[in-house]
Order: structure tokens, then sequence, then C-alpha cells
């Protein structure tokens, strides 16, 4: 059913649904838009409404081949809203899904593409906060690229920012992904420009190997890994790539490179990946658990179809459903410092030998509790055993005849 949005605009069709609220297929004055509609609670909220105003100028300014254009932000009663370009594609976590790796050449020629669209919103003061495949599309009209990657374009600017508001998000909470999430934002840092490039290299990491290189598990684990740990390295892939990702992958967000010079640097690696296939990786133990039939107390269940749940889309609170495709914004508690500490900065999660269980995966966990019951057996019957034989000895010593007295022993005093 059809709606107007403010007096210029009317939503036909809905796209996709998240946490912030709903994207329309909508018409205006110039033709077809895409129409993101927040909440109703959120377009209640009066402080969010002037901080909505308040960056009207710096995203409608944003104009960029490799951006998902804001066209307008409608302010109308109930209904808080922002009209933008309608890409005709999908987008790049549909893909991952259908493919689950990319070619190098093909995954480095959209994060080249995302790059340069990072760099304009970067020199015009706008952080995106929210880097991760749902919010890449990949352009279908385009003109092909490298190993035929269809254009992309990054979406959904401003709206972490216009959420993030003093009075909705508190010191506690921090907005983002949890396996895109740079370690200054764990920490409760001020999110700048570097941390789009954390997160984009996450990204890049996630195309070439299939699943992202801290992730998996409770979201807790998740952000302690990207404060903790450092990343697996991936083999297959030229080494000024690898150097390009874990430089990104930085701790330090001055140690990462500006998003110009990360987009330069990797269309210079495009002719080293011509033709490589996409890489054979073993996924972590997270990743390998077989399926199970989902516990109504247990928080995370596998999948309808008895699949693994997916990376990235591990909901926070039990029972919560993961967001759609196209906004997949979660509100996050920061872990305490002892939720955080885990093994000394730079130890990783490195290659397994043949049989080898990571320490805390499941299959390992059983594999403890496994021995542990043996030698718990193995320790009861040793203490039966004594048991039957102190028990035996002081049998013996209860029935043993007395020796005979001495007869030259005398009684008398």
């Amino acid at each position: 059913m059809a709606r107007n949005i403010g007096s210029r605009y009317t939503a036909h069709q809905i796209l996709g649904r998240g946490s912030a609220g709903t994207v329309w297929l909508g018409e205006g004055p110039e033709g077809p838009v895409a129409i993101k509609l927040l909440r109703e609670d959120l377009a209640s909220d009066q402080e969010l409404v002037g901080r909505f105003v308040q960056e009207r100028t710096a995203l409608l300014g944003l104009d960029h081949p490799r951006v998902v254009s804001v066209r307008d932000l409608v302010v109308d009663g109930n209904d808080l809203a922002l009209v933008m370009d309608l890409v005709r594609g999908t987008d790049l976590r549909t893909r991952l899904d259908r493919e689950r790796r990319l070619a190098p050449e093909a995954a480095v020629a959209i994060i080249a593409d995302v790059a340069d669209g990072l760099a304009a919103a970067h020199a015009a003061g706008v952080v995106h906060r929210d880097v991760k495949p749902e919010n890449i599309l990949l352009d279908m009209e385009g003109p092909l690229g490298p190993a035929g990657a269809h254009p992309a374009l990054l979406t959904d600017f401003g709206v972490a920012k216009l959420i993030d508001t003093p009075g909705r998000t508190k010191a506690t909470r921090i907005i983002g992904t949890p396996d895109y999430l740079a370690p200054e934002i764990v920490e409760g840092l001020p999110p700048r420009a570097a941390v789009d490039i954390y997160a984009l290299a996450t990204v890049l990491y996630e195309l070439l190997a299939g699943f992202t290189p801290f992730g998996g598990g409770h979201p807790g684990a998740v952000l302690r890994r990207h404060v903790t740990e450092t990343v697996v390295p991936l083999p297959g892939i030229p080494e000024e790539l690898w150097q390009l990702i874990v430089q990104c992958l930085a701790k330090a967000p001055a140690s990462r490179l500006r998003a110009s010079e990360l987009a330069s640097r990797l269309r210079e690696c495009l002719p080293l990946l011509a033709g490589l296939p996409p890489l054979d990786v073993d996924e972590p133990d997270d990743a390998e658990q077989p399926a199970q039939e989902p516990r109504e107390e247990d928080p995370y269940p596998t999948g309808p179809t008895g699949t693994a749940p997916r990376r990235a889309a591990v909901p926070l609170v039990p029972g919560a459903t993961p967001d759609s495709n196209r906004d997949t914004h979660t509100s996050m508690r920061v872990p305490a410092p002892d939720e955080l500490a885990g093994g000394p900065l730079g130890t990783a999660r490195a290659p397994r030998s043949a049989g080898a269980r990571r320490p805390g995966s499941a299959r390992h966990k059983a594999e403890t509790v496994r021995k542990r019951r043996i030698t718990l057996s193995v320790a009861a019957v040793l203490v039966a055993g004594a048991l039957g034989v102190g028990g035996y000895l002081a049998t013996a010593e209860d029935t043993a005849v007395p020796p005979p007295q001495d007869s030259k022993t005398s009684t008398q005093p």
C-alpha cells in the first residue's frame, strides 16, 4: 500500500527492514528513489530530529560516484526519512552469501571502489561508522570492472551518527556491528576516519577468506578479539596485498592508511591478482561446528535450515532477530575491562595442526570434558582398589591369632 512521505515523495513497496527502520521503493519529482523511513520511536525523539536537521547540509553535500547520494531529508509529523538514489542491483552481503568467497581480483576491485567513496566522505568531514557488506551496493547496470566486478557504492551514510545521540546512546553503549568494529570504538574512544578503514579492511578479509578475522561466537568474545588478537595470515595472496590488510587492521588508528592511499595501493595490486581463483581457506572451529537442534533456552540457535549461524549476524540480545540486509546497526554494551582481558596483545588464533582443536571451541571443550571424565573414572578405580586393599588388611589384623606369651614372664609384682 502506497503512503506519502512529506509532500514530494510516495513510498510504494518495502525493500528491506532493519533495526533503524524500513527501506521503501519510492517515487519523487525526479523519478524512482529509495526511502529509508526511520522507526516511529526515533522520529518522536526531538533531540534526534534536531541532529537530523543539523546533518542535512553535510549529507546532501556528499556527492561522489561511489556513494549512494542522499537527495533529501524529510521531517513530517511522525515521519523521519532519508531519500536516497535508487541503485539497481544487490548488496555485497547477498553476493557473499551466494558465492562464499570472491576471486581476489574482484574483491580488491570492489574494496577500491568503496575506498574512493570513503575518501570523498572523509574529505568532507563525514565518517560512516558502519562499513560492512550490507551497506555496500553493487550496481548491476554499471560497467564491469576487473574480474567482472560490478561498480560498488557505499550507502547509509549518516544513519549511525543520527541514531547515536547522547540521550539515546549512553557512555556504556556503542553503535556498529561486532565483526567490523575498530578496537578504539570497543575501548570507548570517539570514532574518526580510521574506524572506516579498519572496517573496510575487515570486509576485504571476509571477501577473500569467507569469514571475518575476529568474528564467531558471542559478540563479547568478538569485541575482545578486536582488542587483544592479531589477524591470522591468508595463504595464496601476494605479500603486497597482505601487508595492506595488516596495516589497515592495525590496533593503533594512526598506523592505518588513509582512504585515498588505500584505494590507490589496492589498484596497484590488481595486476598481481589477475586469474587467481578464490582462496581455499579452512574456517575457524566456530564456523566448522556441526549444526544442532536449537534448544528453547539457547540464545544463539542455529539457522532454520540447520546451518550454523552466519558470522556478523549474531544477535546481542537472546531472542532477538538479526537485522535485514539493508540495515544491521546494532546497539551494544561496551565490555568491562575484565571481559576484555584475554591473551596478551599479539596472540592470534594461529593455524592448527591436523586433528588439533582451538582452545575455547565447542569441540575442544567436549574433548576436554571427555578426557576429564576418563581421568576421574581411572582415579575412582584406583581409589576403590586402594580402599579394598586397606579393608582386607584391616580385617586380616582383626582375625589374626595373638602370639603366645613368653613362659618366663612373671605376672607377679
